[in-house]
C-alpha cells in the first residue's frame, strides 16, 4: 500500500530525489494559491500578497530550473510533446514506466501550472495599476486564469493519485520528505 511505513529493507532503498527548494517551493505555492483562492473577494490585501508571493515563487523555481539538482532540472525531465503523448497513451493502456523524477505528464502539467500562475499573478497585478483597474477583459482573463489554475490543480492531484497508486508509492510523502523508492530495472532514473 502506497501510505505504509517502508520496512528497514525498504527504507535502505529510498533515494533522495526532491530537494529542500523543489520542496519548499512546492508546499508554499500550494499556500499561496489557497490563500488567494480563498480571499479573491474579501482581504484584498493578503489576496495580492498571496498572489505576489506565488509570482515570486514561480520566478524562483525558474531559476532553480536552471542550476538546482538533478532532479530539480528541466533538462532532466522536460520532454517533447511526442514523448509527453507517448506517455499519456501509455498512461491509458496501464503500462506507463515509473520514473524517479517527474514523468513526461507531470512534468507538462509543472510547466502548464507555472505558466498559468505566472497568467494569473500578472493579470491580478494589472488590475492593482491605474492603467488596467476596471478594464473588462483584464479582469476576466485574471478569473478564467485563477478557474483554469484551480482545474489544473485537481487534475494534477488526480494524476498524482493515479501514479501513486500504480507505482505503490505515495508520492505526496515523497514531496514532503523528499525520497522515493530507489529505481527498479525498467524503471527510468
Amino acid at each position: 500500500m502506497a501510505d505504509r511505513i517502508p520496512t528497514p529493507q525498504e527504507a535502505d532503498r529510498l533515494v533522495r530525489v526532491w530537494d529542500p527548494v523543489v520542496r519548499l517551493f512546492h508546499w508554499s505555492l500550494v499556500v499561496s494559491f489557497a490563500i488567494a483562492w480563498l480571499t479573491h473577494e474579501r482581504l484584498a490585501a493578503l489576496h495580492h500578497w498571496a498572489g505576489y508571493a506565488a509570482a515570486g515563487l514561480v520566478l524562483l523555481r525558474l531559476i532553480w530550473g536552471l542550476v538546482g539538482s538533478r532532479y530539480a532540472r528541466f533538462a532532466q525531465f522536460l520532454r517533447g510533446p511526442r514523448t509527453t503523448m507517448e506517455y499519456l497513451r501509455d498512461i491509458a493502456a496501464g503500462r506507463e514506466q515509473r520514473h524517479l523524477g517527474h514523468n513526461p505528464a507531470g512534468a507538462a502539467m509543472i510547466v502548464t501550472l507555472m505558466v498559468m500562475m505566472t497568467l494569473t499573478a500578472v493579470t491580478g497585478w494589472m488590475e492593482t495599476t491605474n492603467r488596467w483597474f476596471g478594464v473588462d477583459w483584464v479582469q476576466e482573463l485574471h478569473s478564467l486564469a485563477a478557474h483554469g489554475l484551480l482545474l489544473l490543480v485537481l487534475l494534477h492531484l488526480g494524476g498524482v493519485g493515479l501514479a501513486s497508486l500504480r507505482h505503490r508509492e505515495n508520492l505526496v510523502r515523497a514531496m514532503i520528505h523528499g525520497h522515493k523508492r530507489a529505481p527498479d530495472p525498467g524503471d527510468i532514473a
